[in-house]
């Protein structure tokens, strides 16, 4: 186990070193794409981008926001912006303009970078709507009455062929490389020394309990120390080669993907820019992975691939499995026809960088599917009552609380819900229930307040409710979670109307789509008269969700999530 103190470095320094010590060997591979960094090249790459960046006036605490999905670019941003200790905002490649607008807005971002468009989503567009001044702007003089920080954009050009051509108003990721031959090797190392450990150096949002989503202020040792503990616990060294077909903009993909990988030497390997099942496959026969990342869907939808008795997996032996519970019988496939014999379970939150918990790549398969593991090094945790506050006996249920250097610093601009979150001895409150059995393994009992989790994405209905709220039609809506056999589960409204107005199902559902995430658009709607309430007029969801069930003829994915 790496000691606290041999892990307080930065991000830019992590590089470094594991450049001087496998400078020659994969460090990332875009399977797709064709694309293959060793670690002195993608170091170079790095670099170059930094100096761009720099010579863009990028200063150190300024706020660098990146919206794309799985493209290289992604990963060298991230240790391009901690080698000049920018910050990096990361923004999800499912947001529409509503949450666009917010996050850019309450981020304080100064420059975003962007790709020009995924599926449905265009991400030009969305920006220029946002901020119609793009347009007739001159690249880094732009001036935009609802985003009035934001100064540059970056456009990331596609791969597949199509027109590339540099929307008006921004620079291109080729511009800000050229630009970075004005500045010298010198003032970049100046640049990189100015860092330190402790300072925040990115920006991830979480989806909150009362409202809009918070950022997660992280540090440098934060994300170095954790990215660390989970390489060791999955044994990760400079020979593995790790999968990493989850987001990036997530900490499951940045973290506990890519620095990881950095923490070990060990290669990152992009199957794609989205996950697809089949180039996941691919990736793993052709790149050799030794380890492979996912939530359970992903698993399943790979294992029930068409092809996937032809693939070759045998050099398989470890990974992650989180973001919901694992059906027992996916991990037994997942270990018998994958080959993931050391397959682990664990369980976080962005809040503590993000692994608390985490099985052993040696525990049986009981442990791996019935529990989160055990506290990683240096990561003390405790079940306490949640009205009291005091540590319940070992087996009693519980609020999971943590307390590490690793937990964050805070919610960036909101003190009253860092306070809430972080008690005065420095505990972190997840607001998840668990118990503890007496060999210290941990089992997640309970949500955390109304959370929905959608295929592996945290959902918080309050987040929905209050969106809907600005449909005038809509007087008041309650948003809860029903259960669902592909992803776990799914968002259901029910909708108060206004006195004399109407509306259809689809109608509440359109209002949605593009300006929220797709994985947050209610699929069933239901308009009501009124809500189940307590004699003291609480809203009794749980009353909602029993009677969704049974109308919704839901009753099979339900015995499925709670077997």
């Amino acid at each position: 186990m790496t000691s606290p103190a041999d892990l307080k470095m930065t991000i830019g320094e992590l590089l470094d070193r594991q450049t001087e010590r496998f400078g020659d060997r994969d460090a990332l591979v875009h399977v797709d794409w064709g694309l293959r960094y060793t670690w002195r090249q993608f170091q170079e790459e790095c670099d170059q981008v930094a100096r761009g960046l720099v010579a863009l006036g990028i200063n150190k605490g300024d706020h660098v926001a990146l919206w794309a999905t799985n493209y290289p670019e992604w990963v060298v941003a991230q240790f391009a912006t901690a080698r000049i200790g920018a910050v990096l905002v990361t923004v999800n490649p499912a947001y529409r303009t509503h949450e666009l607008e917010y996050l850019l807005n309450q981020s304080d971002a100064v420059a975003v970078m962007l790709i020009g468009n995924f599926r449905t989503s265009d991400y030009v567009g969305m920006l220029q709507e946002v901020a119609p001044e793009l347009a007739s702007s001159s690249p880094g003089q732009l001036q935009s009455e609802k985003l009035p920080t934001l100064r540059h954009a970056i456009y990331i050009p596609p791969y597949d062929g199509t027109d590339g051509a540099t929307p008006p108003g921004m620079f291109s990721w080729n511009d800000v490389k050229a630009l970075g031959e004005e500045v010298s090797a010198e003032s970049l190392a100046g640049r990189k020394a100015d860092c330190h450990p402790d300072d925040v150096i990115c920006i991830m949002y979480t989806s909150g309990t009362t409202g809009n989503p918070k950022g997660v202020m992280l540090t440098h040792h934060n994300l170095v120390a954790n990215a660390t503990y989970t390489a060791e616990g999955l044994r990760f060294t400079e020979e593995d080669r790790l999968c990493i077909p989850v987001p990036f903009y997530h900490c499951f993909g940045s973290v506990l993907g890519t620095l990881a990988c950095a923490a070990a030497g060990a290669a990152m390997i992009v199957p794609a820019e989205y996950f697809d099942p089949g180039k996941a496959l691919v990736a793993v026969e052709r790149e050799g992975c030794t380890a492979i990342h996912g939530v359970p869907t992903m698993f399943i939808a790979e294992l029930e691939h068409a092809d996937f008795n032809g693939f070759r997996l045998d050099s398989l032996r470890t990974g992650i499995m989180a973001g919901s519970p694992c059906p027992i019988e996916v991990m037994r496939q997942v270990i018998d026809r994958m080959g993931c014999s050391e397959m682990t379970v664990g369980y976080g939150l962005t809040e503590a960088a993000p692994i608390i918990t985490l099985t052993r790549a040696d525990d049986n398969i009981e442990r791996r599917v019935s529990t989160v593991g055990t506290a990683i090094p240096n990561v003390e945790v405790k079940i306490v009552d949640p009205d009291s506050g005091e540590e319940v006996p070992v087996g009693d249920q519980g609020e999971l609380c943590s307390r590490s250097f690793m937990n964050m610093r805070g919610y960036y601009k909101m003190p009253e819900a860092t306070e809430a979150a972080i008690d005065p001895e420095g505990w972190l409150h997840t607001g998840d229930l668990a118990t503890v059995d007496d060999d210290g393994y941990y089992k997640i009992t309970g949500r955390s307040k109304d959370m929905i989790i959608r295929g592996g994405e945290n959902v918080y209905p309050r987040e929905i409710e209050e969106f809907l709220y600005t449909n005038p039609k809509v007087a008041d809506v309650q948003v809860i979670g029903v259960p669902d056999q592909r992803f776990g589960e799914e968002i259901m409204a029910w909708v108060l109307l206004r006195a004399g107005q109407e509306a259809t199902e689809d109608e509440i559902r359109d209002f949605c789509r593009g300006r929220i995430a797709h994985y947050k658009v209610p699929r069933y709607v239901k308009f009501v008269s009124e809500f189940p309430m307590t004699v003291t007029g609480k809203i009794q969801k749980y009353v909602m969700r029993e009677a969704s069930i049974q109308e919704l003829d839901l009753e099979s994915a339900a015995s499925i999530e709670t077997a």
